[in-house]
């Protein structure tokens, strides 16, 4: 096993020898959401080029928005920019998406390669540390291999 934490090893396990994309976003979304305290949706929105748009992709959590556009809200500019952006308080967010409106943070995690993005909603206000940014960056990492 790597270096990583228990949550990251215990996607390596999960997903070792599997190769559906798919079922791995499935699962990984699965085990974030056993996984992780105060946390009402977390899911995966996967970029198609052909449209400039994050679909959505394997989740946990309720009903969400099917489609969003590259650059807008917290999801989209995340993806644009190829950088994680963790949100206090979503309100604040110029732009932001409210696809369950009880949501009040929200940290969202690029993927490798433009693939899509990983999506975590609060319905605490400053819900995600500096410590669960790395933790989550280090899981997608990891999650980067199945792919």
């Amino acid at each position: 096993m790597s270096n990583n934490s228990l949550l990251t090893q215990q996607l390596e396990a999960l997903l070792k020898d599997e190769t559906n994309t798919v079922a791995n976003l499935a699962n990984a979304a699965a085990l974030l959401n056993q996984s992780l305290n105060q946390i009402n949706w977390v899911g995966f929105y996967l970029y198609q080029p052909e449209t400039d748009q994050l679909d959505l992709g394997p989740f946990q959590g309720k009903v969400a928005c099917m489609h969003i556009i590259n650059g807008t809200g917290v999801v989209g500019t995340a993806f644009a920019q190829q950088k994680t952006q963790v949100v206090a308080d979503v309100h604040q967010f110029k732009g932001h998406i409210a696809c369950d409106s009880a949501t009040n943070s929200e940290i969202v995690v690029p993927l490798a390669n433009q693939k899509g993005v990983l999506d975590i909603d609060s319905v605490q206000f400053n819900r995600f540390s500096q410590a669960d940014q790395a933790e989550l960056e280090n899981f997608v990492v990891a999650l980067n291999h199945y792919l």
